[in-house]
């Protein structure tokens, strides 16, 4: 990674991540061309595949040399993430909130080398809050200040995060995703109604359950101190690449979704994100995987 400029990479990215915000705040969502993927609440729009070839065309053109893994190009069994430099963009993630212009979708873009996450760029244009992160470098948002203008905050957002106690003193991020028949969405109904039950009901009764409908800014949440963990199944690399590093960045952790495995690919497709703290991580993960319990979320790629 000595010769690969991640300084100049996250700057290039900052740029498109700003171009692709004008053009989702110009689209109107009641007048999108709205199109179907796998059912009626998997959404893709043309936005979605305007952002994303301008971010192909842009990135093409800077680092001919480098992969680029896109969630609109991607073909099943033949687009697959190697150790090459790369480039992982969803161009619209919370695509479903961006239609109903419910204020939680982003823009996405990741940089792997070997397989890491090394640069991460997520812009929120609706509420104009930029999150980034350069592996070794830190992480941080950028976002309007209170006495106006913008601030530029490093993350977690608080110089000194709590512990973490137990699963019943969390705020938890969690979403139902688009799978809704199976044993994937059986165990998360199982494993959502564990979490919110009461420990008398042998629940673990956390503070709450929050579906903010974008892994991206879900992660971002949990890089920020704002959220406590984050557990997914179903998303993807370009979903994750981004956030994964700017949570690491802030001292936070990522685990799989499955019980057992501390060092998921970023192409595993499930996924237990823990915000940074001086203590407790390690025993959050380990509570968390004895809610799962034996089950197990199994996405095809």
């Amino acid at each position: 990674m000595a010769d690969i400029n991640l300084q100049e990479i996250h700057d290039l990215l900052i740029e498109i991540a700003y171009e692709a915000g004008r053009l989702m705040l110009t689209a109107t969502p009641s007048y999108l061309d709205s199109g179907t993927k796998k059912n009626s609440v998997d959404l893709v729009t043309e936005t979605d595949r305007a952002v994303e070839f301008m971010v192909s065309s842009r990135l093409s053109k800077a680092y001919p040399s480098y992969s680029f893994i896109g969630e609109e190009t991607y073909v099943p069994g033949e687009t697959t993430l190697t150790s090459a430099p790369t480039f992982i963009c969803d161009p619209v993630d919370g695509t479903t909130n961006f239609v109903h212009a419910f204020p939680a979708f982003c823009i996405s873009l990741g940089f792997t080398v070997d397989k890491i996450p090394s640069v991460g760029v997520i812009y929120n244009p609706f509420l104009d809050e930029l999150y980034t992160g350069i592996k070794g470098k830190g992480s941080f948002v950028t976002k309007k200040a209170n006495g106006g203008g913008m601030e530029k905050l490093k993350l977690p957002l608080k110089k000194e995060p709590e512990l973490l106690k137990d699963l019943s003193t969390c705020l938890i991020g969690a979403e139902w995703g688009s799978d809704r028949v199976g044993n994937n969405f059986d165990l998360k109904c199982k494993v959502f109604t564990k979490l919110a039950a009461s420990k008398e009901n042998g629940g673990a009764m956390v503070h709450s359950l929050r579906c903010v409908g974008s892994a991206a800014l879900n992660l971002a949440l949990v890089a920020s101190g704002q959220q406590d963990v984050f557990w997914e199944g179903g998303c993807w690399a370009w979903d994750v690449a981004a956030g994964w590093c700017i949570l690491e960045e802030a001292g936070g952790i990522m685990a799989s979704g499955n019980p057992g495995n501390w060092n998921p690919e970023v192409d595993s497709r499930a996924y237990l994100a823990i915000r940074g703290a001086p203590s407790g991580q390690k025993e959050i993960v380990e509570e968390f995987w004895e809610v799962v319990g034996n089950g197990r979320l199994d996405y095809k790629s």
